[in-house]
């Protein structure tokens, strides 16, 4: 079956303690450890995947241990993936702190992601796909290269800028569809396209606009479509005609390392369930991160398109 959802991005081995509070400067704490498949892109095709979306995964690796997980993996999963091996450079890592509070703090080494490129993606790589994701783990080339592709091949092109990078380009922008900032990501986004003589926006800013002014510097980012995601809060969808606001569901957090690309894989699969509703495509998508966050880890803490369902009819009985 051709792949619905294509995903260009990171795959990074997570390597997670667990502790009951953050170290302080100087500080040594006792904490638990578990390592597991990761990376923004790797996540999000996995949560795409899992939520029942024909998904291709797309990224590099180095030739090591960590890649022939990501391979078995992938195969395990039953989720078809093209890892480009990049010779003398290592795959990724990321160093994942996570409290007793299910909180997080994230250090990542690019190592083979920063190394993909152009000649990596040709065009017929995504011939076919109804949408098709990137983010900003790789390199900005191949990031801004995906989108294009995307456009060319009629896909729609979502783009999570994430993380934010101080090499980040705006003219990027042009080439999204849909554009998924978290609050960080949405705050920095606003001070790239202020003056630079005024003082800079912050999350606290954000926390406190109402909805209407959300919407209205969204509109000033460029894509069609923006989907501010707000955590706990849930998320608001932008377009030219107005915005809708979709609150998040009530769960337990365990930990919340991921759950941003659970919304993001969960809302491309959604695209594809809900023929390009926008709305009901979000609604999923925060259904998706909700649950995983009552697991731990990234990808394995995806759920599974059965387990969505189940759960959203369990919070629509609720809400009657």
């Amino acid at each position: 079956m051709k792949p619905q959802v294509i995903v260009v991005g990171s795959f990074v081995q997570d390597l997670t303690w667990n502790c009951q509070n953050f170290p302080r400067a100087g500080e040594t704490i006792i904490g638990t450890f578990a390592t597991g498949p990761g990376g923004k892109g790797s996540n999000q095709a996995v949560a795409a995947g899992r939520a029942g979306a024909a998904t291709l995964f797309i990224g590099a690796v180095g030739p090591d241990t960590f890649a022939t997980g990501a391979r078995a993996f992938y195969k395990a999963e039953k989720i078809a993936a093209r890892f480009i091996e990049k010779a003398g450079h290592a795959t990724g890592t990321a160093a994942i702190l996570v409290s007793e509070s299910g909180q997080n703090e994230i250090v990542v080494a690019l190592g083979a992601n920063a190394r993909l490129s152009k000649t990596d993606l040709p065009a017929k790589l995504l011939a076919g796909a109804q949408v098709v994701v990137t983010q900003l783990e790789t390199s900005l080339a191949a990031a801004a290269h995906t989108l294009k592709l995307a456009r060319a091949a009629g896909a729609i092109a979502v783009f999570n800028p994430a993380p934010m990078r101080p090499d980040f380009d705006t003219s990027i922008l042009r080439h999204a569809d849909i554009l998924i900032p978290n609050e960080t990501e949405f705050a920095a986004l606003v001070n790239l396209f202020r003056d630079p003589k005024t003082a800079d926006f912050t999350e606290a800013e954000l926390a406190g606009l109402p909805h209407e002014a959300v919407h209205a510097i969204a509109r000033t980012f460029g894509p069609p479509v923006v989907i501010v995601t707000l955590g706990k809060r849930g998320c608001l969808v932008s377009q030219a005609t107005g915005y809708t606001f979709i609150p998040s569901y009530k769960v337990k957090a365990v930990d919340t390392t991921g759950a941003g690309d659970a919304f993001v894989g969960g809302f491309s699969a959604g695209l594809v369930k809900f023929k390009g509703d926008l709305a009901a495509a979000a609604r999923y998508g925060t259904a998706v991160a909700a649950l995983s966050v009552t697991k731990r880890g990234t990808a394995p803490a995806m759920p599974l398109a059965r387990e969505i369902a189940a759960f959203l009819k369990k919070s629509a009985k609720f809400s009657a």
